[in-house]
């Protein structure tokens, strides 16, 4: 059964962890960051407890959303590496809330995350 993602997020390379993050974490996420990504406009922050999506918006950028998906939500995923012809690697991950897509840019190892997930998820 075909599925369209609800969200659909792209990672484009490694990058620090925004400052501003740091206060939304709970007590067992502080300092226990896994990876950082940065997105279009943020980054994706990938903890021990869950993925959180920073993504400013409007023109400034002031405003900002944050999605915190955790880990325990999720009920499958699949892992695709990148290919000849094709250089994203892409992730899908089925959750409660339901289907999120995302898209890894060349060099980001899809294989790295693979195995995060599973060792918080299983």
């Amino acid at each position: 059964m075909e599925t369209a993602p609800i969200l659909t997020w792209t990672l484009i390379s490694e990058c620090p962890i925004p400052s501003d993050v740091q206060k939304l974490l709970t007590p067992g996420e502080e300092g226990r960051w896994l990876a950082a990504y940065k997105t279009f406009r943020d980054s994706a922050i990938f903890t021990t407890k869950r993925l959180m999506v920073r993504d400013a918006q409007g023109i400034t950028g002031k405003k900002v959303e944050v999605y915190s998906l955790p880990y325990s939500s999720i009920h499958m995923w699949s892992s695709e590496n990148a290919g000849m012809i094709d250089n994203n690697a892409e992730m899908e991950l089925w959750t409660r809330a339901g289907h999120v897509k995302v898209s890894l840019r060349k060099g980001i190892d899809v294989r790295r995350l693979d195995s995060l997930i599973a060792h918080y998820v299983l």
